[in-house]
Parts: C-alpha cells; structure tokens; sequence
C-alpha cells in the first residue's frame, strides 16, 4: 500500500486532532454475550492444528509499563507483558520472537478482552493505545483494552532501515522524478533502504506478513483466555481483521472494521483509490474555504510545480521540497479539526514561507524536533512489500501518470510513482496480489465506511462486506470528512459501535449516519 496509508498520519489526526468518543448504548437482548459464531466452513484455512504447549500454556507476566525510544511511560493503571510466538508459523516449535502487549482492564462487568490495531501496518499499539483510551472510556466498562506490536514494529523486534541522517538526506530525492537523473537516483534510494531493511531485519524480514500477524492475534486470543476475539481494527488493521476472520471464522466474536481498506485492489489499485479519496477530501476543504475545488487545486499543483523548481526556505533552516510539501498538505485531510493548519500552512508558503508545511511534513513523517525520526514508515514498508506479489516498473508508472494526474493534480504523480518505488528490488518475494478475507460462517462483523475518507476511500467498506460473505459484513455509512468514523464527532456511528461492542446488538445492514 502506498505511504499516505501510514499509521503515523492516523496517529496524528486522530489522537492529536480529535476529541474523545460517545458514551455508552443502550442494553439489548443479548446483553454481556458475545455473537456466537457457527463452525467454520469445509475446507477453511487455520492454524497448525497442534502449537507447543510452551506458547499455549504461556502465562504473561504484567508488570509496569516503560519508557521506549519513541514513548514516554504511560500511566499506573497500564501493564506490559511479552508474549513468545513462532518466527515461522509454518515451524511453530522453532525459534520464538517476543510480541510486546499492554492492557488496561475493565472497570465493570468484563465481557472480555477487546484487541486493538490502529492501522499502518506499522505502527505501535503499546504506544498508541494508551493516548487512544479517552475515547474508548464506554467500552473499558466490560473490555480491558489490550493491544500490542505487531511484528517488526516497536518493541516487538522493530525494523529500523536506516539511520535518522540518512532518512533527512533522502528527503532531498524527489519522489516524482523528471529527468533520466533523478528517476535513477529515486530508485537507487528505494533499492537501497531495501537492503537496509534486509540488513537490519535478517530472516524476520520474511515472516512479518500480515498472515503472520493474524496468527499472532489468534495466539494472543488463546493466551489471554478469550473464547473468542473482539477485535477493533482501523485502517490496514480492517484489512488485519478480514484475514484474521478468513483464517479463524469460528474465532471471530465481536468485530469493528473502521476506515475499511478495500482487499480487491492490488497495489496499484490501493495508489488509484488514494489518489481520489485524498482528491475528494482536498475539494471538500477546498468548498469548505470558499474556493472552486478545480481552481483551488490547480493553485497548489502550482505551488508544488514551483517547489518542484526551487525548494522553499523555512525558520529551522532546512529547505522544504515538493516532496515533502505534498506530505504536509495530505495531513490535514486525516480530520476536519486540521483544515484550518493546511490553510496557514498554505497561505504561508505561497508568501515564501515553508515552515507551516514542513511542520505538517514532519509530524507525518514521525520527526522530532532533535531530528529523530520514528520507524513506522520502515515496518509499513517491510510488512506491506512481503504481503503484495506486485513489482510495478517505471515504466508501468510513467503509463498511470496521465490517469492518475486527471483524477487528482496534486497527488497523482507522487502516487503513481510510489508504485514503482515503494517495493522496487525489495530483497524478498511477496506473497498474494489481494488478501484472502471470505469468513463464511463467521459471526456478524460491524465494517464503517466514511463518505469523505481520503486514505481508505468509501467503496472499501462495501467490497470488505461483499468479499466476508452473505450474513457476515454489516455495513455502517457515516456521511462525515476524515480518516475513520468512531470518535469523530457522529453520536449516531459511536452508540451504535458501542451497543454491538458492549451488548452484541447488530445494526441493519446499510444503517446511514449523516
């Protein structure tokens, strides 16, 4: 998947930008029960029938959370724990690798444990789930909230690719190259952080697929003691959960898949849908300032052409590219609560000023003041390269320029180029083209889809539910702007999020919040 997926963005808009979530629903029928699932069907995928009793009869051991190098300890009411998992599925007594886990627990009548994944893939949830709980207070009612790193990420053997210097040099290529000169060096630099994943990675560099990680959840499901798995996936974590339901039907309990990331399209088609979904969340800004989205766009692929030219000055000294600019205008489009940043930053750039839109680059990008940059980006890229078969060429990318430049002026080159250089010489095979997600006979899961979602456009939600299974994707539309629908302002998407979650009560399929 293309790099305006990545979890550092989500992060961002979402716990920096929004407010907290809605209160609590109503009881039903079924209250405190998760939804039963049926048996899976013939000939389903599982895991190997039989795992060691050294990873089954695992007890974890809770203890205060620390400092990483990229968080601050959270609070006392948090605990950590590492779990081990088989490096191979395929060899799950060999060697292990530690997953690190955090959890809160409930403060009422517990139903259960309930996983979050906060998208990527590549991001940490022992990081993010302790900023994330302010808008899931309804839910720790009955759930202790647990999430973890999933593999090559954070804690759990994190995969860094290269160093915090050399990430700021590589800024300085140009990401949409015009010159024989320029592609070379675009794809050089891709080749190049592909072997400093390979370096810096090992054999892990082969098994942290996304059907690795599933299996991990299932892993994590059966240590914790959970009959079932509650699972809240957002972003890349909705493509996590759809696999994980394929692999384990019978498994699955209650599940929200917010943001859904559409498992028909193949790389290039992840780059067109983003291309447009960040497309229709400019013109809503656009509208939303005052300005004719068609002329508004043209006005910034302008400043980008310039950019292009002449990179612009800023107050920390360093230059700000077309590249990184683009970054800094995608940002915002993650919530309406950052329209307003990408209007100063604008208005500042056009009056010879970088600084606003380097300062949105950068947050994206996970960048400190002192220069450090995370590693989010560096797992993303491990984790989704292993998972897509596709190599697209640069010359396969220079034919998608003309498409993907009508359907948006200002992120088509960036995003059809990042077909070509995303996986270019990565240093192992990839594995599928599109997920496998059907889950016949699995329990209903609740998949939201948002209208003016630029990272994981609209028509996901309803591909995700077709691609489950009659009976099994129950779609839920929010007419709103942003990456995500829970906890972005509906009360209408968060009572009913939280009356499935909290008291297994399944809305209509195609319920419509506006």
């Amino acid at each position: 998947m293309a790099r305006l997926t990545q979890w550092a963005a989500w992060v961002a808009a979402a716990v920096l930008l929004t407010g907290c979530g809605g209160g609590p629903a109503g009881p039903s029928a079924n209250d405190g029960k998760a939804t039963p699932a049926p048996a899976p069907p013939a000939g389903s995928q599982s895991a190997p029938a039989r795992l060691p009793s050294s990873l089954t009869s695992q007890r974890l051991d809770w203890g205060r959370c620390g400092a990483t190098a990229d968080s601050p300890a959270p609070g006392d009411e948090w605990r950590c724990a590492t779990l081990k998992a088989p490096l191979d599925w395929s060899r799950p007594d060999g060697e292990t690798i530690g997953l690190a886990l955090i959890r809160a627990k409930a403060t009422g009548d517990r139903t259960g444990s309930l996983l979050f994944n906060f998208g990527g893939p590549g991001g940490s949830g022992v990081a993010a789930l302790p900023a994330y709980a302010s808008q899931v207070t309804a839910l720790r009612q009955r759930y202790d909230l647990v999430s973890w790193d999933p593999r090559g990420t954070g804690e759990s053997s994190g995969v860094r690719c290269r160093s915090d210097r050399r990430i700021e040099a590589a800024e300085a290529i140009d990401v949409t190259p015009d010159t024989a000169a320029e592609e070379r060096a675009y794809l050089q630099d891709a080749a190049d952080f592909g072997q400093g994943c390979r370096k810096a990675a090992g054999k892990l560099l082969a098994h942290v697929s996304t059907t690795d990680t599933a299996r991990d959840m299932d892993l994590i499901r059966h240590v914790l003691g959970d009959a079932g798995l509650h699972y809240f996936g957002m972003s890349y974590g909705t493509e996590l959960g759809g696999v994980y339901a394929h692999l384990f039907p019978r498994e699955v309990g209650r599940m929200v898949l917010d943001a859904v990331v559409d498992p028909t399209a193949d790389s290039v088609g992840h780059a067109r849908n983003q291309t447009r979904g960040f497309q229709r969340a400019l013109d809503a800004y656009l509208k939303s300032t005052g300005q004719d989205p068609g002329h508004g766009s043209r006005k910034i692929a302008d400043l980008l052409r310039r950019l292009d030219a002449k990179p612009l000055s800023t107050s920390s000294g360093r230059k700000l590219t077309q590249s990184l600019a683009v970054t800094g205008i995608a940002l915002p489009l993650y919530s309406k609560r950052g329209w307003p940043a990408l209007t100063s930053a604008l208005a500042a750039a056009e009056q010879g000023d970088g600084s606003g839109l380097l300062s949105l680059a950068d947050a994206y990008n996970d960048r400190d003041d002192s220069g450090h940059y995370g590693t989010t980006t560096h797992a993303q890229r491990a984790i989704s390269c292993l998972d897509s078969k596709q190599r697209p060429t640069p010359e396969q990318a220079r034919e998608l320029l003309p498409e993907f430049e009508r359907i948006s002026p200002v992120f088509g080159a960036f995003m059809a180029w990042d077909t070509a250089g995303w996986c270019h010489d990565w240093p192992v095979p990839g594995q599928y083209d599109t997920p496998r997600v059907s889950a016949p006979g699995a329990a209903p899961i609740l998949l939201i889809g948002n209208t003016g979602d630029p990272a994981t456009p609209y028509e996901g939600a309803r591909r995700m539910a077709d691609e489950l299974g009659k009976g099994v994707g129950v779609e839920l539309t929010w007419k709103g702007e942003g990456h995500g629908a829970y906890g972005n302002g509906s009360d209408c998407v968060d009572s009913t999020v939280n009356a499935y979650l909290l008291y297994g009560t399944v809305p209509r399929d195609g319920k419509v919040c506006s």
